[in-house]
């Protein structure tokens, strides 16, 4: 008898780039693929932020490199693209949130929301896959994506609307891009204790709606998403292609 082997975790000699590196869920991904092996091109807006948080992860150990990006300038995401060359693992952790009552939803906040949330994500992916497929890489595709893309939630009509969005984006491209060896996968955490969750989990109203949806009893910390992340990155899941891997504490589960 043959017994079968776990495929491997690690990503060694592979390169990745993580947009919204600088903080947050975006900064664990970066960490955890590095971990992991993979040399990570760490991009953010903010580049005081993004140097404070690669110097800290170099001094670790880990080899990173930041790259200044706005996801919301197309021109500028094609052109690192283009000179970036072509990634093993792109991980797009980039979204933006304006929380309102769907009667006072502005058309600024809605188009803001969108045009990071689905417009910048989809040009993204059509990037990575380009450069995937002209050096015939098996590639990896991963967004973050919500809860919210599998239900509604008070005050995020918009939001919801993004990230549903998304998923179904995200199962076209993996259609698409299957016979090409390229997986397209979301990530769905429920409320994750980052300085943004914490806008929403300081309030007590909110933070009970919270507590009682979640059938584990917490709200998510950061690590809880870094062995997802690793996971759809490695060749532990080269069967796994559209789909949306739910790290939301059982919220959905009803």
């Amino acid at each position: 008898m043959t017994l079968p082997r776990t495929p491997s975790f690690r990503l060694d000699g592979r390169r990745a780039l993580v947009t919204g590196a600088s903080s947050g869920i975006g900064l664990g991904c970066a960490v955890a693929l590095a971990e992991a092996g993979a040399h990570v091109v760490c991009a953010a807006r903010g580049e005081g932020r993004l140097q404070d948080a690669v110097d800290e992860m170099t001094t670790a150990g880990l080899a990173v490199e930041p790259l200044v990006l706005d996801m919301a300038d197309l021109d500028a995401l094609t052109a690192a693209l283009t000179a970036q060359g072509a990634f093993d693992v792109v991980v797009n952790s980039a979204g933006l949130a304006r929380h309102s009552a769907a009667l006072e939803t502005t058309p600024e906040d809605y188009d803001a929301v969108m045009g990071i949330n689905q417009r910048a994500a989809h040009f993204l992916s059509v990037g990575a896959a380009q450069g995937m497929k002209s050096a015939r890489k098996r590639g990896s595709i991963i967004h973050i994506s919500s809860q919210m893309g599998h239900v509604g939630g008070i005050d995020r009509s918009v939001y919801a609307a993004s990230k549903h969005g998304l998923e179904g984006m995200v199962k076209a491209m993996a259609i698409e891009w299957g016979p090409l060896g390229i997986r397209v996968n979301t990530i769905c955490p429920t409320f994750i204790r980052t300085p943004l969750g914490e806008q929403t989990l300081s309030n007590p109203e909110r933070r009970a709606w919270i507590e009682e949806k979640i059938k584990l009893g917490r709200v998510g910390e950061i690590e809880d998403v870094m062995g997802a992340v690793v996971y759809l990155a490695s060749d532990a899941s080269l069967m796994v292609t559209g789909s949306a891997l739910m790290i939301d504490g059982g919220w959905t589960a009803d």
